[in-house]
């Protein structure tokens, strides 16, 4: 059992790191000796092997949605959040139900479904600062803004600094590992939440502190978080300005990081444009990029899968 807890953490740490290519070869060969210890179990051995399966259920998922592949990530998100409730374990409920939340907001599931998804687990919150809590919390806010509940969405995202603030050190300086909940995760969903919101002050401290946090090699969510920042001044009606930031951001980040997680961010920029101002350059320009030369390379190997609020 602890040989396969320490394959869990390992993929958490690979996760940033290896080709997408390799690191879901190894996943998948990996759940495929998980799937038949399984069926042999019959003792208490059995629930931490539901747990490991259930967390390497949710990177696959992850690969998908970073490849476009909706329908058969849902699958494995199903797989995933079933796998948890087998191993009776809440924080691997909470953590596969908070990234099918998280990756709801990317996916075109309509917004109401997705909180109503979180919904179903909010109680395991109640008293725990953990990565996973932290993660429903994230993605639950995030869904309240795509569905225009404004107040309601930054109301949970300072739930989610209150409980941040109370995070285990060694979660929170988990900067490189997917099960770490370091302080970019939280200004990333802060961007999120107050870019859709309108509420520019606290966007642009948001995102700027997001970036000064993210480490090198994670240089798509920082696009990402300045993509947020871009449809915040457009909704602000500094359309030019959030026009030429989100090109600026998107030229500036080589095509082997563009996935469909991005690709989703610049659809939300260009649909914030007012139809006025969609036969300006600027607008043409961006949804150039948004059809362009980097989406060729989509399916193509590419460093990690990446992740959707900066985790």
């Amino acid at each position: 059992m602890d040989r396969w807890d320490q394959v869990v953490a390992d993929y958490g740490e690979s996760y940033y790191r290896l080709r997408s290519d390799q690191l879901m070869e190894n996943v998948r060969a990996d759940l495929t000796v998980l799937h038949s210890l399984i069926a042999a179990a019959d003792g208490p051995e059995r629930k931490p092997l539901l747990r490991a399966t259930s967390r390497l259920s949710v990177v696959v998922a992850l690969g998908m949605v970073a490849a476009g592949q909706i329908l058969i990530a849902g699958r494995w998100w199903r797989d995933a959040y079933e796998y948890a409730v087998k191993s009776g374990d809440k924080d691997s409920i909470l953590h596969a139900r908070a990234w099918s939340v998280v990756n709801g907001c990317y996916d075109r599931r309509d917004p109401g479904d997705v909180v109503a998804l979180s919904d179903e687990v909010m109680p395991l919150t109640a008293g725990r600062s953990s990565a996973e809590a932290c993660g429903l919390l994230a993605g639950r806010a995030q869904a309240l803004s795509l569905a225009g509940r404004h107040s309601e969405a930054i109301d949970t995202v300072r739930q989610l600094a209150d409980a941040s603030e109370k995070m285990p050190a060694n979660v929170a300086n988990g900067v490189h590992s997917l099960w770490g909940w370091p302080e970019h995760r939280l200004r990333h969903t802060e961007a999120w939440v107050y870019a859709h919101s309108g509420t520019l002050v606290d966007a642009t401290k948001a995102q700027e502190r997001a970036i000064e946090l993210y480490p090198p090699q994670m240089t798509r969510l920082r696009t990402q978080v300045q993509l947020h920042h871009a449809a915040a001044m457009i909704r602000s009606r500094q359309i030019l300005d959030g026009l030429r930031l989100a090109a600026s951001a998107l030229e500036s980040l080589p095509a082997e990081n563009h996935n469909e997680l991005l690709r989703t961010v610049i659809r939300q920029v260009v649909h914030s444009v007012p139809t006025e101002a969609r036969k300006r350059p600027e607008y043409r320009e961006v949804t150039d990029l948004l059809r362009g030369r980097s989406y060729d390379l989509l399916l193509e190997s590419r460093p990690g899968f990446g992740s959707s609020y900066g985790l």
